[in-house]
């Protein structure tokens, strides 16, 4: 069981790793806010294409309770994010680097609180036997790379050093594992859970994510451009999905 929920654990701190990866890359060779702005529309369109094929199909298949699933997972994220704003984090995927002095904690609650749904649900698949496909796990790798990008300028803008800024993602990359685990251990305590339920709030409350600051911020600054990279990386993720 033990070594189950380290495996579930890794599956986060994979996925999550990439926050590491966007916030060495931000610091070190300091990409234009239009080249971030592409990656996160790509990266957008792969959650998109692995929220469709891998969470939400996955979950009708299993259970008539989607709708309510991704309800509630959409309001509260929804709300979360709403408290994390008030506190100064509704800057925290602006790439343009907006964030206001004194924000840097609410921006780690805002990117913990966009990163556990996914995380959660890499660990349920894991304990049900039935793992995540890799496109979803891809594409979660992708989008995180820009959002790390973008809080990181929005870290620096506030006045965080380099080094403070490094270890609050691995902090970050700690919760997620947590969070995997967290799903896996919740399928053992509540035998009767099928995973579709999860899998649906996890879909919404990721799909209210994308729409609130991802999409906003990937046109904003990748301009129109961003409309074909956001379908290409629909199309990569699909593809992997299937070739699955």
């Amino acid at each position: 069981m033990i070594t189950d929920a380290l495996t579930a654990a890794l599956l986060g701190v994979l996925a999550s790793s990439a926050l590491v990866i966007g916030a060495l890359l931000a610091l070190w060779l300091r990409p234009s806010n239009t080249t971030v702005g592409l990656i996160m529309g790509f990266g957008a369109g792969a959650l998109i294409s692995a929220l469709a094929y891998e969470l939400v199909e996955e979950a009708i298949r299993a259970s008539a309770r989607v709708g309510l699933g991704m309800a509630l997972g959409a309001l509260v994220y929804f709300a979360g994010d709403w408290l994390v704003d008030q506190r100064g984090g509704q800057d925290r995927k602006d790439i343009a680097g907006g964030a206001s002095s004194g924000s840097g904690q609410a921006i780690f609650l805002g990117t913990l609180l966009d990163g556990i749904p996914e995380s959660f649900v890499l660990g349920t698949g894991f304990a049900l036997g039935k793992p995540v496909g890799g496109a979803f796990l891809i594409a979660v790798f992708i989008s995180n790379l820009p959002e790390a990008m973008a809080a990181t300028a929005s870290l620096e803008s506030a006045g965080r050093t380099p080094s403070g800024i490094l270890i609050m993602w691995l902090c970050l990359v700690l919760g997620s594992a947590i969070a995997a685990a967290a799903g896996y251990f919740l399928v053992l305590v509540v035998p009767s859970a099928d995973g579709a339920f999860a899998q649906a709030f996890a879909a919404g409350a990721v799909l209210t994510m994308l729409a609130d600051a991802m999409m906003p911020e990937a046109f904003q600054h990748g301009g129109r451009v961003a409309g074909l990279i956001t379908v290409l990386g629909f199309a990569v993720a699909t593809a992997f999905s299937f070739a699955g």
